[in-house]
């Protein structure tokens, strides 16, 4: 399993692995982003078995005792399953989360406190921005959250957009479409009168860049993909009231 690393936006690298198998024959791209600042930020870990592969490629841009902050979404294996090791390996790493998401875990699991951010609280990186969105069952679990890292006005997704398959680092090419047809097969979003409006709110921050942690980022008018994924979830709420 090789990492791949390229750089997505001014200091925003994507750092991605292809399992082959994982999702269907073609595969699924693992993607970890790494903000690189004063305070360097890591939004995603991988799983466990990544580490090996997903830390090398964070020291090939900045030595792994730079590392300042480590952040994701939610608890699940691809978003934190390294979370113990990089916090071992990286000496001034502190873990980075939402209030409920610090409450829920984070206090009690590691050695070190982390920090907690309340919705819509800025983390001043130097010469980065980062913005942390509640985003609750979006694209899953209550303890959801999101990163918008507002220089370069980067969303970071999580799961949002998921599709599989190989893919460029970065395209201008619609990813709503092959989200949709994923989504057909995984489900993995709960569907409540609260999905479309969360997303609806991340489109209001008129994002240029989609960090899209299963497949290809989006390079281009950010807010109507997610107009668009919202639209699709107001469609699926009205079937199943219906």
């Amino acid at each position: 399993m090789e990492t791949h690393t390229s750089e997505i936006g001014d200091g925003i690298y994507r750092l991605s692995t292809l399992l082959p198998g994982v999702g269907g024959p073609a595969g699924l791209t693992f993607n970890q982003f790494l903000i690189v600042a004063d305070e360097p930020l890591l939004f995603h870990t991988g799983q466990r078995a990544l580490f090996p592969g997903v830390s090398a490629a964070v020291a090939r841009l900045l030595p792994l005792d730079r590392l300042r902050w480590i952040s994701f979404s939610h608890v699940e294996s691809d978003e934190c399953g390294g979370l113990d090791d990089f916090i071992a390996a990286a000496p001034n790493a502190t873990a980075v989360h939402g209030t409920f998401g610090c409450n829920l875990w984070l206090n009690d699991h590691l050695a070190r406190p982390p920090r907690k951010l309340a919705n819509d609280e800025v983390l001043d990186l130097g010469g980065k921005r980062v913005r942390w969105l509640d985003t609750p069952n979006v694209p899953h679990d209550l303890n959801a959250g999101l990163m918008f890292e507002e220089t370069t006005r980067t969303l970071i997704c999580s799961d949002l957009f998921a599709h599989a398959g190989e893919s460029p680092a970065l395209s201008e090419a619609d990813i709503l479409g092959p989200a949709i047809e994923t989504m057909k097969v995984f489900p993995f979003t709960p569907l409540t009168p609260t999905t479309a409006p969360t997303m609806r709110r991340l489109a209001g921050l008129a994002p240029t860049t989609l960090a899209v942690m299963h497949g290809a980022s989006f390079w281009g008018d950010g807010a109507s993909q997610l107009e668009g994924l919202a639209a699709h979830y107001d469609n699926l709420l009205r079937e199943a009231l219906a």
